[in-house]
């Protein structure tokens, strides 16, 4: 009887699965229908061919003649010569027959919300929304030179961060930001802000001190929208009151905002300038070293054993002897620039030969936006080939990115950052400072040969 209570136990419990498995095989059904209907109904990307006289392989230095980009959506699919090509129904075509194409360019150290008088005491009468319109026209200026991403390391109340959103969204014409929020940095630093009197006790927005300092601030910046953390390591040139040889962070400090960071899916880039601070900071993890302009061969040797990138910003050298004494630096920085520039073309051109990873970089605010590509030339005085310069704002740029953007080349499931240019850049690279042509995520923003 026991048996039998049991049989019928279990026979009720096959029915309930039964019909459980049933209505799951339903709703299972019903959702696939769902999923094959929606799919049938998705537009197909938008496909754009670009026609172009040569397409330059910047892994290689191979240039290309005749060749053809077809771009669906905002990703290369396909890179081919022309005559392997064929035209369909639908495809907005891009004829450049007399240009030579590149990936859009990168420059990892911009302050597109800053002006060179924002750094002195002008810029304490700019407020945070004045600086952000001053964003999105320099964004613009950026994009329109070539530069299809940019790493922007240091920007007031997030402003930085509220501009690469509004790009984004299509609100602003800009580059592909990667934004850092307020800079980190001690009290009294290269960070902060020493302008004000005490009364004011005032300070910078990434101010932390100690251990527990610094992680607190990276959460916050990352809580905030930070896609980098940008710290202080020495003084600096157009702040007041500090000593560019001198170190900031203790490397415990850089160790501990390393460390979070890292964890937290964020890279490091550690303004330095003096030799102590690059040594400390490479040390300590970090994953660039901007500036550098004061490094010894020891700091050159531990940023080649540590594979440490420098983003060296060299122009603003060349630019500042020009400029500097008709420009808006403050008296207190002007024997400070003079020393660096002094230094900077000597130290990097010692690690250029050394063989240290290079990513390019321009501090464009120090000098006005849209003249970034001065860059190029400087490199190549100091010992680059013009390939190995160009590779610097290109695949140099988006090793040190991550692979995540997908960016600095012009291959298949890339985004379709095209840039184009007359005659050839690879013995010539300051045909880069006339960019004609450029396209961030297959939508076209400049296009000077269209007006022929």
């Amino acid at each position: 009887m026991k048996d039998f209570r049991i049989s019928i136990s279990r026979a009720g419990t096959q029915r309930k699965t039964s019909q459980w498995g049933a209505a799951i095989v339903v709703a299972l059904g019903a959702l696939v229908g769902m999923t094959i209907k929606a799919s049938a109904q998705a537009p197909t990307p938008k496909r754009t061919v670009i026609r172009a006289g040569r397409v330059l392989n910047v892994r290689t230095g191979e240039l290309r003649s005749n060749q053809t980009i077809v771009i669906e959506g905002d990703k290369i699919s396909q890179i081919a010569p022309s005559g392997e090509v064929k035209a369909a129904a639908g495809d907005t075509t891009i004829d450049l027959p007399d240009a030579t194409l590149l990936p859009g360019l990168i420059d990892m150290h911009t302050h597109l919300t800053f002006e060179l008088s924002s750094l002195s005491y002008e810029g304490l009468k700019i407020s945070t929304a004045r600086e952000a319109l001053h964003g999105a026209r320099n964004a613009r200026r950026t994009l329109e030179a070539g530069f299809t991403t940019v790493r922007n390391l240091g920007a007031k109340d997030y402003a930085d961060i509220a501009l690469r959103d509004a790009i984004n969204d299509g609100d602003v014409i800009g580059p592909r930001i990667i934004a850092s929020g307020p800079a980190l940095g001690i009290t009294g630093g290269h960070c902060d802000e020493n302008l004000l009197p005490p009364a004011f006790h005032f300070q910078g927005e990434g101010v932390a001190d100690g251990i527990e300092g610094v992680q607190h601030k990276v959460r916050e910046v990352i809580k905030y929208g930070a896609d980098v953390i940008k710290i202080c390591a020495t003084g600096g040139v157009l702040s007041k009151g500090d000593d560019p040889n001198a170190s900031q962070y203790t490397l415990e400090e850089m160790k501990a905002i390393v460390a979070d960071a890292h964890r937290l899916g964020r890279r490091v880039a550690a303004h330095a300038h003096g030799a102590e601070g690059v040594r400390w900071a490479s040390e300590a993890g970090v994953d660039s070293i901007e500036h550098g302009h004061l490094m010894d061969e020891a700091a050159i040797a531990t940023l080649k054993k540590n594979g440490t990138y420098l983003v060296p910003t060299l122009f603003l050298g060349e630019y500042m002897e020009k400029n500097m004494d008709r420009s808006d630096v403050p008296e207190y920085s002007k024997q400070k620039m003079r020393d660096v520039i002094a230094a900077m073309r000597k130290n990097t051109g010692k690690a250029f030969a050394a063989g240290v990873k290079v990513a390019f970089g321009t501090d464009a605010a120090v000098y006005p936006h849209g003249l970034n590509a001065g860059e190029f030339h400087v490199y190549v005085q100091l010992g680059m080939t013009p390939l190995a310069s160009i590779q610097t704002a290109t695949i140099n740029a988006a090793d040190l990115l991550g692979p995540k953007f997908q960016v600095g080349s012009l291959e298949p499931g890339k985004f379709a950052d095209v840039i184009a240019v007359d005659g050839d850049p690879t013995k010539d690279v300051t045909i880069l400072e006339h960019v004609k042509f450029v396209m961030k995520a297959g939508t076209v923003y400049k296009n000077d040969y269209a007006k022929r």
